[in-house]
């Protein structure tokens, strides 16, 4: 491979940490072809881009795109397989379905939103990640709660006050 081919290489991954803000570094080394074909065909199903590369062209692009984290670097040995998504959990959940038929793949490391996790007993809390959009919803929830307690108790409130005042008129007449 030339240097140049190296150079648009690395380019392009440093633009997908930027553009997708999570990645995993993963081990897929001893797999057959079919079962990494599966792998990929699942990753596609689920919006995950699956990349095989060279750890040096990782090591490059990570530092191309600002990720400075040496448990990362350092987690660059071996055979590595890059997954990348948009939702932080995603590539996790599916590391936990594709272990039920196997013990691979291995999570080497991840990079969510600025956190780094390292270690392959990291893969159930990162499958527990919620993403941005349901802590909003979550947090929008939250504030909302207080404000149909307030609403629904003046409404019934109405009609409490309502039925007194109807009884205390029947009462005079």
């Amino acid at each position: 491979m030339r240097k140049e081919e190296k150079q648009e290489i690395v380019e392009a991954l440093a633009d997908q940490i930027k553009n997708y803000g999570n990645f995993y570094i993963t081990d897929t080394a001893d797999l057959t072809v079919e079962k990494v074909t599966s792998i990929r065909r699942k990753c596609f199903e689920k919006g995950i881009v699956m990349q095989v590369v060279k750890n040096t062209l990782i090591r490059k692009a990570m530092e191309a795109a600002g990720v400075d984290s040496e448990e990362l670097r350092d987690t660059l040995k071996g055979s590595s397989t890059l997954l990348f998504s948009e939702t932080g959990s995603a590539p996790a959940k599916l590391i936990k379905e594709l272990r039920k038929s196997g013990d691979k793949p291995v999570l080497k490391g991840a990079y969510i939103d600025a956190s780094v996790y390292v270690g392959d007993d990291q893969v159930n809390s990162l499958a527990s990640l919620k993403s941005k959009d349901e802590l909003i919803g979550e947090i929008i929830g939250l504030l909302q709660s207080p404000a149909k307690n307030v609403i629904s108790g003046l409404q019934s409130g109405g009609n409490t006050l309502a039925g007194i005042v109807k009884t205390l008129q029947e009462k005079e007449g």
